[in-house]
């Protein structure tokens, strides 16, 4: 490798690495700040609930991966035009692609590691965030009943425990009146609590158990069985493409159940595809900008302007693309486009 090359490699590797902790971590913080429930309605440890954080981190860096790379450029190449660098360079028979080479080396690079983290890191990191929130919300990890207390477990559902060892009970009695029509009361001598697909459920033995609404009725059981809430992991609600394997995301491209469940499967997988390739695209549009302003003779002043605006325009674009698609079709023909965006960009670049 050129001297030169590690020149313009150095500062932009340095430039792109501290935006890059700067930008992620403040993501990261308005992510902890958002979530700060968990730590007041929940109970939640802080060092779960930092883990928790924690998970979004490698998403969040594939949603910037592409601006941090473009203002890393923008920054090095413009400073290098102002003080003249650029321009002595190609006075000495250096031309723009051998000057752009450094940055689109660099671009290609993350371009590939980008794809790595779109196609296996984000989705195992985001499937492991969505479980642990669950949990964490909903199964046995955020329930602390205390003993000869009343504790409220959602809005319209109050327990009373008199001993709490582990997750068996003894001497219950709960309340639900989380529907107006069937409101219930129940006492038990021992229960246990159990976390199924559904959330939590306190299995209760030897009890009576008084129902109002409607109509009203009074009975004993030897065993029931009481769901604490009403999510449903498994639903509609629970899916979420991003948790989904690029392997489980591409089964379910044929699946035409629903048109928008199928046009948001296409609108992930564009993005988990080609969005890294916009890393590229926003590199070379911003090389072919700043170097070819740089050789005329009245050095346009407006240059980093017009590359941020391509930038907004091109990213743009690509996002609403990506969410308009409604068949294979549109994501073969969106493929096309961007490579040609592309393709475009680098001949101008590189064009004598």
């Amino acid at each position: 490798m050129r001297i030169i090359d590690k020149y313009f490699l150095r500062q932009l590797i340095l430039v792109f690495v501290m935006l890059l902790l700067v930008l992620t971590g403040l993501a990261w913080m308005v992510q902890i700040m958002s979530m700060m429930k968990f730590l007041l309605n929940y109970g939640v440890a802080v060092s779960s609930f930092l883990s928790l954080t924690s998970m979004m981190i490698p998403f969040i860096i594939s949603i910037i991966i592409p601006f941090v790379i473009f203002i890393a450029v923008i920054f090095v190449y413009n400073r290098l035009i102002t003080d003249n660098e650029v321009s002595v360079m190609m006075a000495s028979t250096l031309s723009p692609r051998q000057i752009a080479r450094p940055a689109l080396w660099l671009a290609g690079v993350l371009t590939a590691a980008h794809l790595i983290l779109n196609l296996f890191i984000v989705p195992s990191t985001q499937s492991k965030f969505y479980d642990t929130q669950w949990n964490l919300r909903y199964g046995l990890a955020h329930l602390k009943l205390q003993e000869s207390a009343f504790t409220e477990l959602s809005h319209g559902m109050v327990v009373y425990v008199d001993k709490v060892s582990g997750h068996d009970l003894s001497k219950i009695m709960l309340a639900d009146t989380r529907n107006p029509k069937s409101e219930m009361i129940i006492f038990a001598e021992r229960g246990k609590l159990v976390s199924t697909p559904r959330g939590l459920s306190i299995v209760m033995t030897n009890g009576s158990l008084q129902t109002n609404g409607r109509t009203s009725a009074i009975g004993t059981f030897d065993s029931f069985d009481m769901n604490l809430n009403m999510v449903d992991k498994g639903g509609d609600s629970g899916f979420r493409v991003r948790r989904m394997s690029t392997y489980e995301l591409l089964a379910n491209v044929f699946d035409n159940d629903t048109a928008k469940r199928h046009k948001t499967v296409l609108s992930e997988l564009a993005t988990r595809l080609l969005g890294p390739i916009m890393n590229l695209i926003l590199v070379a549009m911003c090389l072919l900008i700043l170097l070819r302003t740089s050789l005329l003779r009245r050095r346009a002043s407006f240059a980093p302007v017009l590359s941020v605006a391509v930038m907004a325009a091109s990213m743009a674009a690509f996002m609403s693309a990506t969410n308009m698609l409604t068949s294979l079709t549109d994501l073969m023909l969106l493929t096309i486009g961007v490579f040609a965006y592309l393709g475009t960009a680098l001949v101008l670049l590189i064009k004598k």
